[in-house]
């Protein structure tokens, strides 16, 4: 085995404990980690991304299954929309050059890391009551599928919003849900790049298998690690990492004036946390309830109250 694969092996354990650990994002460092390290072509480092993030969402799933957060009839209609288009977006990315590819997948890097940066409201126990048509979560599927189909990853941040405001599902059920539909299509835009991409099999199950056990791992520091702050961390981390990919795909000019935007960016935001209150780096407090809280009426109340009758 060479060294790059046992590099690119070593770094798919760490990938699989991000996994582990957020429940979705790691998958988005899959196709950079084969492309510049593992030096596979982007259009192989995508079909061989998708088997990752299909294989290591199927064996999450059993562990959500056994806990009763899946929706199977939603997942399956979500799931079948979600495949037509992945498969479509694998048979189209299979004809489009690599630097468009990978172009589009920073664009994915940076749209999932504010995702993660942002984070999500948590409305456990809560369903939405807005459900949608079924032609509407269909169609939402259907461009859902087409691109992760096309560049490889990306599902999580997609599906679970997507299952929560079209479906009206809780957040544990649509974090359960996710994994079925992401399986789903990923293995259905597996099948569209395989129309034109061969892969690299012993490559390709090495990185699962190390993927996999990073995201057992994950799961035993889930809780000890706090969530939300290594959530953010690591959409910092998946930002710069974007930024990165569209650097070194982009003309030189055009890749240094982005590299010096993110510098600037990240000055602002520093200074912002310096001088400010409004800093990004920090999560929004709470927002308060529609309804104070109900304070006991004391003697000293009722004598006020007494005092403004009189």
């Amino acid at each position: 085995m060479e060294i790059t694969t046992i590099i690119v092996v070593a770094l798919a354990v760490l990938v699989g404990l991000s996994l582990g650990l957020l429940g979705g994002g790691g998958s988005i460092l899959v196709v950079p980690l084969l492309t510049y390290i593992g030096g596979l072509d982007p259009k192989e480092a995508i079909a061989t991304s998708l088997f990752v993030v299909g294989a290591t969402s199927l064996v999450s799933l059993v562990g959500h299954a056994r806990k009763g957060n899946v929706q199977w009839r939603t997942g399956l209609i979500f799931g079948a929309a979600g495949m037509v288009g992945a498969f479509l977006g694998g048979l189209a990315g299979g004809y489009i050059p690599g630097t468009v590819l990978m172009v589009a997948f920073a664009i994915m890097m940076i749209a999932t890391a504010g995702a993660m940066i942002k984070g999500r409201k948590d409305r456990d126990g809560q369903s939405n009551d807005h459900h949608h048509p079924l032609w509407r979560i269909l169609l939402d599927g259907l461009v859902v599928g087409a691109a992760t189909g096309l560049v490889g990853a990306g599902g999580g941040f997609l599906v679970v919003p997507a299952l929560v405001l079209l479906a009206g599902l809780p957040m544990s059920a649509a974090v359960g849900t996710s994994l079925l539909v992401i399986a789903l299509k990923s293995f259905a835009g597996l099948g569209g790049y395989m129309t034109s991409v061969s892969l690299d099999w012993p490559i390709v199950l090495s990185v699962t298998a190390a993927a996999v056990v990073g995201s057992f791992g994950g799961v035993a520091l889930a809780s000890r690690v706090p969530e939300q702050a290594l959530r953010r961390g690591f959409g910092f981390f998946v930002l710069a990492m974007g930024v990165f990919v569209l650097a070194q795909e982009l003309p030189a000019a055009a890749g240094v004036a982005l590299v010096l935007i993110a510098v600037l960016a990240a000055a602002l935001a520093v200074a912002m946390c310096l001088f400010t209150t409004r800093c990004p780096f920090r999560s929004p407090p709470p927002a308060e309830s529609g309804t104070r809280a109900h304070r006991p009426t004391t003697t000293s109340d009722k004598n006020t109250k007494e005092n403004h009758h009189v």
